[in-house]
């Protein structure tokens, strides 16, 4: 059993978890831990920009506004104050530190604009490569004064008296490690990989979610799963994800029969919030009709989305036609981690940065572009929190290794089975129910607490999809209203009034807000 000490140790590699590192390695000792290997991040994988009130013709307040309107009366307002204002210097720390952001000929930032935004201000680098530029900038800034571990899995945080102490490992081999800490940030991505059709990287699979969940950390609203409307669809199967910028440079939907698929759909049409648009091409495709993303009229496609460009040329897709084949995929969750303005989970030294925390700035149905910015502000919050809070030291004594049993799993593939067919983009109470007793099922058989001898990192990674997996489950079968990326077709938009249901927490051994037990023995 190997033992190691960090002053910050933070679980991920992606935007949040670097940023964090970027502001804190010239003061503590910090190590990185990633799954994979550093550059397996949906952070990198981002084609869309980031959002920022940086001309004198927009305001932080306009880009407030967007993003409540896109997250359908469910923000907060507070924290989301917070993202738009401190985005705004933190996209300029992005700039003194050499992130190649597009410029034109005279040196001025391109902006693009893209769905549920009034106003272009979304900054892009490399074109479509935005998430690319911005996380090899700031590995190449870290790695030099970071400890970067890769190919190693959390398996469970170390909690002692509602106290964050560190957390425990295992690498390919089986070996395992005892990483003492008395600053754990969790930045590890969200749960993508639960759904077979997906623009996330293949090693985002709810971990961050379930091991915070094991630990007895509070999450929220991870009924809110957005779907991004467009991926690429080749043989009847997502090669990859379309920006929505290529929207915003005027492609258009269209059905097979060549007919404008949103029109009279929403008063946005083809820039109308991710949800509406997802539902739209959703039910065209269930009436068995394939549904198209024109591009005949965005000038210079590929200079301006080389990346898609070359997607679509490794997949056979001719662009001098102009028709791209696309379909939704889970993209993004809402809902995780619950923390305060500071990134503090509800366990002391516990933090949660990026797609993996809820601070509440999403509500029901995230702004596009809005990710990236969420990842760099809330690690600045986290890391001044850090520095505040100075050197407490963490447990030295090594823990028992207690951790659920590993036996008797599905597949991944019948887990996402699952996911797609009842808490997809479309859901009910008929299909919600057997979803939820069908995770508790397997929950059950592997509860009982005993010490690991053998465990392998595709064993947690299943453990972690079945808990995330009935975690979004339960939280929409309890939802009973239709609300952004969280759409039950027995409660449709139209008959209901839009009253708004509270938050629903979830937290292990505790309690639901509506006074429902969350045990699962």
């Amino acid at each position: 059993m190997k033992v190691r000490q960090s002053d910050v140790l933070i679980i991920g590699s992606g935007i949040a978890g670097l940023m964090v590192a970027e502001l804190l390695s010239s003061h503590k000792n910090v190590t990185i831990i990633t799954k994979s290997k550093w550059k397996h991040s949906n952070s990198r994988l981002a084609q869309g920009g980031i959002a920022a009130a940086v001309t004198k013709e927009d305001h932080w307040l306009d880009h407030f506004f967007d993003t409540l309107a896109a997250g359908d009366e469910h923000n907060s307002e507070e924290m989301t104050r917070l993202l738009v204002k401190e985005g705004l210097e933190m996209v300029k720390h992005l700039i003194q530190i050499g992130v190649p952001f597009d410029r034109n000929e005279s040196g001025e930032l391109i902006l693009a604009q893209e769905g549920a935004h009034r106003i272009r201000r979304i900054l892009h680098a490399g074109g479509d490569a935005t998430g690319h530029a911005i996380v090899s900038t700031l590995f190449e800034r870290v790695s030099k004064h970071t400890t970067i571990i890769e190919e190693e899995m959390v398996v469970d945080l170390i909690v002692e008296n509602e106290c964050c102490q560190g957390a425990w490992t295992i690498n390919s081999a089986g070996e395992k490690t005892f990483y003492s800490s008395p600053s754990v940030v969790l930045a590890a991505g969200g749960a993508g990989g639960l759904y077979p059709v997906t623009s996330n990287d293949a090693s985002v699979t709810g971990d961050g979610f379930a091991i915070a969940y094991r630990a007895g950390a509070k999450l929220a609203d991870l009924e809110f799963v957005q779907f991004h409307p467009t991926m690429l669809v080749c043989n009847g199967q997502a090669q990859g994800l379309i920006s929505e910028a290529v929207r915003g440079e005027g492609a258009v939907l269209v059905t097979e029969s060549g007919e404008r698929l949103m029109i009279g759909v929403h008063e946005q049409e083809d820039l109308a919030p991710r949800d509406v648009v997802s539902r739209a091409i959703f039910h065209k495709i269930q009436e068995g009709e394939q549904v198209y993303l024109d591009i005949k009229d965005v000038s210079n496609f590929h200079e301006r989305f080389p990346t898609i460009s070359e997607m679509c040329k490794k997949n056979g897709i001719d662009l001098q036609k102009g028709l791209l084949p696309v379909m939704p995929g889970a993209h993004f969750n809402m809902g995780g981690v619950s923390t305060d303005q500071k990134g503090r989970t509800t366990l002391s030294n516990l933090y949660a940065v990026g797609e993996v925390a809820h601070t509440g700035v999403h509500g029901a149905n995230r702004l596009a572009s809005n990710s990236l910015l969420e990842g760099i502000v809330f690690a600045k919050q986290a890391a001044n929190a850090i520095l505040t809070n100075g050197n407490s030291r963490s447990s030295s004594t090594v823990p028992s290794f207690a951790a659920l049993k590993s036996n008797h799993y599905p597949s991944k593939k019948e887990i996402q089975k699952v996911m797609e067919k009842y808490v997809g983009i479309i859901r009910t109470k008929q299909g919600l129910q057997p979803a939820v007793q069908w995770f508790e099922s397997y929950l059950k058989r592997i509860s009982a607490r005993s010490i690991y001898e053998e465990v392998s990192i595709d064993d947690v990674t299943k453990l972690n999809m079945l808990t995330s997996g009935w975690l979004i489950a339960s939280a929409a079968l309890r939802r009973t209203e239709s609300r952004g990326g969280h759409y039950r077709s027995d409660y449709p938009l139209k008959d209901q009034l839009r009253w708004h249901q509270q938050t629903i927490y979830f937290q292990k051994d505790n309690q639901f807000s509506h006074n429902e037990l969350v045990n699962v023995r």
